[in-house]
């Protein structure tokens, strides 16, 4: 795993010691410290958003796929290019657009004159880091053509099945539905993300550092990600989630996944519950979130820290509550508040 830097800016939270005798808690410990940097790193770049960062970091190591809501403007694909920065691995960007086509996005056939044969042309979608940038500018068509590399980590072209290069993780943008010259997206493709972040607002203090660096950058209205420093590559990531995926994790915390899931297809106000993936997306999301803080194993705070992120987009609000101007995540905090976690 590649050289941990050292990390001035934040304070690390130290995990517990690991002796000589137990490799596999060293190893843990330096995925943990690795991880740490990275979000210190993606601080520098991305100010006033520590909780979306964390998040977008626990679908990195967790090995899933992110959505990220919010108006234009608040760093949603600064945070993704900074990530590209800090990642050694290939980087792609897709800007979708109404006229955007399926084949733009998977790739296609094209007939070369010289062997007088159709060769494959391979789309943006072959690449580590995928920027979706406002997805919900295209059609549904379109944004369909995600949706086998999304889950099969691989592309149809031609009737052959081209595997993407691992580790392949979709970082999708878009602006709130109620915007103009949007499009929602099918539910298929929303319950393939394993996270949906909602950007907010920075606060006073935030906004007013943020002004000042972004005026004193040469690029107008652009904070620079330039400076960041290459953290880690692609072997780096696999290892990460490797070590992620080996954290203990006992029973009641996965009964406690399980059960918050469940709870939501017969829970008051949601006229459409999470299905299987969103138990399974608890479940990873809590283990990348355990091994974010230097944790030994998973605890149930972690289940329920990225619960909200992992429920919001695989539910329906009721008619009746959306009318009373309740939102989704008042109703899942509810039913966060009410189902009872274990005690270990």
């Amino acid at each position: 795993m590649s050289e941990i830097p050292e990390n001035d800016n934040l304070p690390v939270q130290e995990p517990p010691a690991a002796t000589p005798s137990n490799p596999q808690a060293q190893q843990r410990q330096r995925a943990s410290q690795l991880a740490q940097a990275l979000r210190a790193e993606l601080r520098k770049a991305v100010i006033g958003q520590s909780a979306v960062i964390d998040d977008v970091l626990t679908a990195l190591i967790a090995g899933g796929h992110v959505l990220v809501e919010g108006v234009p403007g608040l760093g949603k694909t600064l945070l993704v290019r900074a990530l590209a920065r800090c990642f050694g691995g290939e980087f792609a960007r897709i800007q979708f657009t109404p006229d955007l086509m399926p084949s733009d996005v998977t790739g296609h056939a094209v007939y070369d004159m010289q062997s007088e044969q159709f060769k494959l042309r391979k789309g943006p979608v072959f690449t580590n880091l995928l920027l979706a940038d406002e997805i919900n500018r295209a059609p549904a068509k379109t944004q369909a053509a995600l949706l086998e590399v999304m889950q099969e980590r691989q592309v149809t072209l031609e009737g052959r099945a081209l595997p993407v290069q691992l580790p392949f993780m979709v970082l999708a943008t878009m602006n709130p539905i109620e915007q103009e010259g949007t499009y929602p997206l099918p539910e298929a493709e929303l319950d393939r993300f394993m996270l949906k972040l909602r950007m907010d607002y920075p606060q006073q203090d935030e906004e007013l550092n943020m002004v000042r660096q972004v005026t004193r950058s040469a690029k107008a209205d652009m904070l620079e990600v330039s400076p960041l420093r290459t953290l880690l590559q692609a072997k780096d990531v696999l290892a990460l989630q490797k070590i992620a995926s080996d954290l203990p994790l006992d029973d009641q915390v996965l009964d406690y996944a399980v059960r918050l899931a469940r709870a939501t297809r017969s829970w008051p106000g949601l006229a459409m519950g999470a299905g299987p993936r969103a138990s399974i997306a608890l479940v990873r999301g809590a283990r990348a979130r355990a091994l974010l803080r230097g944790g030994d194993f998973v605890v149930p705070d972690d289940i329920k820290s990225c619960a909200l992120a992992v429920l919001r987009h695989r539910v329906r609000l009721a008619p009746e509550l959306d009318i009373e101007g309740l939102s989704v995540d008042q109703v899942l905090q509810q039913l966060l508040d009410q189902v009872p976690a274990p005690r270990l």
